[in-house]
């Protein structure tokens, strides 16, 4: 017996279902609400959700995540009242079991009811709990999650396997994980590196040679893919192999046998075939740039992999990881972090991902030397200059700041769902506007702080004027200075005011 839950504002469907479910000997409950559905998923022990789509709280495909994130999460059978076909990508993406259009045919909901069941009884009965060998991998995020399930499917199986990302999100370290935890893990792990390999010689290095077969063959080499004979073929940024080259090798995914240079019978490799690249392949195939028998032979098992800006979470503990070699390659008493650090690097972008991260770290802590703890000033200038003008372009909102660091934050390019950066009563000029064009700035982030905060000081004053229309009462109100203040800091800077209620003279 299976325990189904229905997420649905409409009380008719919801009693339809409920009358369902029991007539198949399972137990029910409803709710009208994603806010309700949820709380009652947190508590564990259900199979199958009905979830709606146009709920009164929200969309439910929105909660998808979520749900799937849950311990033991349920099979989700979607129910929209209209048929919508990115909708229905969107939930097939996010995991779901069927994608239901009300009013739906009894017979159709109880079947799509009954094979979601089956379906979890098999996956439970095949699948306990994987205690993965999960050497340098970090990360605790959502994302980072749903990778090391497929990480653990995978492993499990013998088929090709894609992993995509950008650049230096670790595909060669999954791909390394996956072997690790298969059934080839006593055998070689055995790199190609498709953006290095040479129209000249890249049947040699793949197949093989032997001697004598072309000028400088002075004796029998054995190729990369015999050396992966019993283990696993990684084929590193797949998308760079020539197509004369794809040809080829499809050949030698279908038969497993090849040919070395200058040889006259062929040879056999029982390899794992997985692959990986930064490249859009479906869109390659388009273009004539990738072939698509090719594409359809190492894309059996497809993971991708987050880059870094989406999952921030898991900057702290790759920084907690990665210091903590750089400490012990170094000869170093293990270093601590000051927190503002933390937010510097979480506003920066990250366009190299992990691999950037960690090159970071490590000039952060060669301009560290012996000191116990990481500041941002060791972080390098032109990280710390981005996350600045990021911080200075993006419009502010009412209400308390965060920190007074430039990196409290991420910047609108890398996470663009943040909330902006809150600052103090006063709304902030609009700098955006600006900022490309303030030199002063940029020349004062090489400097000290003070003339920094000068150059700040003065270019809100003036834009402060001119929002007020030189109004000073205007101007004590927006800015939240007293009125001596407001006029010392004029003065300091020789601006002048022509509004109404304005002196010459500091009232003071």
């Amino acid at each position: 017996m299976g325990n189904i839950l229905i997420i649905d504002d409409d009380a008719e469907v919801r009693e339809t279902l409920l009358s369902l479910t029991r007539r198949m000997r399972h137990a029910g409950e409803a709710v009208g609400s994603i806010a309700a559905g949820l709380a009652r998923l947190r508590q564990g022990g259900v199979d199958v959700a009905f979830l709606d789509v146009s709920l009164p709280d929200g969309n439910g495909l929105d909660a998808l995540a979520e749900i799937k994130a849950l311990p033991d999460s349920p099979e989700v059978i979607i129910l929209t009242g209209r048929g919508d076909a990115d909708g229905a990508e969107l939930a097939i993406q996010g995991g779901v079991w069927d994608y239901l259009l009300k009013p739906s045919p009894i017979k159709e909901t109880m079947l799509a009811l009954e094979r979601a069941l089956k379906y979890r009884d098999g996956k439970r009965g095949a699948c306990g709990p994987v205690a993965l060998v999960m050497e340098d991998v970090v990360g605790r995020s959502r994302a980072m999650r749903a990778c090391y399930d497929a990480v653990a499917g995978a492993a499990g199986a013998a088929s090709s396997v894609l992993i995509t990302g950008e650049t230096g999100t670790g595909k060669e370290l999954f791909a390394r994980t996956i072997h690790l935890n298969s059934a080839r893990a006593a055998k070689p792990f055995v790199v190609v590196d498709c953006a290095a390999l040479t129209e000249t010689l890249v049947e040699s290095t793949l197949f093989g040679h032997r001697k004598g077969a072309f000028t400088g063959a002075d004796s029998d080499r054995t190729g990369l893919v015999k050396l992966a004979d019993g283990g696993t073929l990684f084929l590193d940024e797949v998308g760079e192999m020539p197509l004369n080259l794809q040809k080829a090798f499809l050949r030698v995914l279908q038969e497993r046998r090849f040919r070395p240079v200058g040889a006259s019978q062929e040879v056999e490799s029982d390899f794992r075939l997985m692959a990986a690249t930064n490249r859009d392949l479906d869109a390659m195939v388009e273009q004539g740039g990738f072939r698509s028998d090719l594409l359809y032979r190492i894309k059996t098992i497809p993971i991708c992999l987050p880059p870094l800006r989406e999952r921030p979470e898991d900057i702290k503990p790759l920084c907690v990881f990665r210091v903590g070699q750089l400490c012990e390659q170094y000869n170093l008493p293990l270093k601590g972090f000051d927190q503002d650090l933390f937010h510097v690097l979480e506003g920066y972008g990250w366009p190299g991902n992990v691999r950037e991260l960690f090159n970071v770290l490590e000039r952060a802590v060669v301009a560290s030397g012996s000191a116990r703890t990481l500041y941002s000033m060791h972080l390098p200038q032109d990280v710390r200059i981005k996350v600045a003008k990021a911080s200075l372009r993006r419009p502010a909102s009412s209400g308390n700041g965060s920190g007074n660091g430039p990196g409290n934050g991420a910047p609108p390019e890398a996470r663009p769902d943040a909330p902006a950066v809150q600052h103090s009563a006063a709304p902030a000029p609009p700098v955006a506007s600006c900022c490309d064009s303030w030199p002063e700035l940029i020349q004062a982030l090489h400097e000290t702080l003070k003339s920094c905060k000068d150059v700040v000081e003065r270019r809100y004053l003036e834009v402060l004027l001119k929002r007020t229309g030189g109004d000073v009462q205007k101007a004590v109100e927006a800015s939240g200075l007293s009125r001596s203040h407001l006029y010392a800091l004029l003065k300091k800077w020789g601006l002048s005011v022509d509004g109404p209620g304005v002196g010459t003279a500091d009232p003071v």
